[in-house]
């Protein structure tokens, strides 16, 4: 079925909107994998993530350099520019980004920080906006992601527990810095990878993830706990599983999707779709715990879809 069959929407753009979802699915589990396999350092999660997808990457690099005829290997390897634009990009998107989110949710929850988080599709709305459309066609799908945000932050600072603030506090800080990480990155990956339409999406995925291994090793061999102590605690068996899965499902994969979308649509509309991690990491942490979302909470989910329904119509 074709694009323009899908509710009218213009060719790719639906595509680009699955693959936007799809992103936001798999990076909403970053949100929850410490609670999954507690007693763990934040350095020892982010390095365990990125090192899996590091490894991954190059396995799948090193199988189609295998499959492919020689004279069509040029593409699958990349330049030195391309190498350096991967290895920063890789900073500001995952290791960076990612270690500073784990420090967040270890100092305030998982709640918070996936709010603080879902603060990116408006500055994305807000620095993306293509120059033919109006402020005008923005403003509902504004309108409702802050109104859902002001809605779920009420709702969250209400079950703050007043004893420990200061580290509430800090972690609201490092979440903050995450947000403004991933904001750098959402911005310039989009353009990079406008600019190179030769780079197919698996291919400079696969560059930003062998990257973030590299970064992750050099984190955890810097700063992480030694493999000793880290085998021997209890839970190093869902440690591991989680280190995979998120490595390889909200890295890899997840960068795959994002990349298709940010060729497809606008970085406005790319970056609306970014909330849709914050519904799915709180949907996550609510079936973690057990407890059912309140009414605030269900409320602002709904404006959240809102606000992504609203600004596909003012792309359309």
């Amino acid at each position: 079925m074709s694009d323009r069959a899908l509710g009218g929407l213009p060719p790719g753009m639906a595509t680009g909107i699955a693959a936007g979802l799809g992103a936001g699915a798999f990076w909403g589990t970053t949100f929850v994998a410490p609670l999954v396999a507690p007693g763990f350092s934040s350095v020892d999660y982010t390095a365990g993530r990125f090192v899996a997808c590091g490894l991954f990457s190059l396995v799948w690099m090193l199988w189609e350099t295998l499959r492919s005829a020689p004279n069509r290997r040029g593409g699958l390897w990349p330049s030195g520019a391309q190498a350096l634009a991967a290895l920063w990009l890789s900073v500001l998107g995952y290791t960076g980004y990612y270690l500073l989110l784990v420090y967040g949710i270890a100092d305030a929850g998982a709640a918070l920080p996936a709010l603080i988080i879902g603060t990116l599709p408006v500055w994305m709305m807000l620095l993306g906006k293509p120059v033919h459309l109006r402020w005008a066609a923005l403003l509902p799908g504004l309108v409702l992601t802050a109104a859902g945000m002001a809605l779920m932050m009420d709702a969250t600072a209400q079950e703050v527990d007043p004893v420990g603030a200061g580290h509430f506090w800090r972690g609201v800080l490092f979440a903050v810095g995450a947000m403004l990480s991933w904001l750098a990155f959402g911005m310039l990956n989009a353009r990079w990878i406008r600019r190179h339409p030769e780079v197919k999406s698996t291919a400079w995925a696969n560059w930003l993830g062998l990257s973030a291994g590299l970064g992750g090793l050099a984190l955890w061999l810097g700063w992480g706990t030694g493999w000793d102590a880290v085998t021997s605690r209890p839970g190093f068996g869902a440690f591991v599983f989680v280190c995979v899965f998120t490595g390889i499902g909200s890295a890899w994969i997840a960068s795959v999707m994002w990349n298709v979308a940010s060729r497809r649509l606008s970085t406005s509309l790319a970056g609306q779709l970014v909330v849709s991690e914050t519904v799915f990491a709180l949907v996550y942490a609510f079936a973690w715990s057990g407890d059912w979302p309140g009414t605030t909470q269900l409320l602002a989910c709904v404006l959240f879809i809102g606000g992504i329904l609203a600004s596909i119509r003012a792309h359309r």
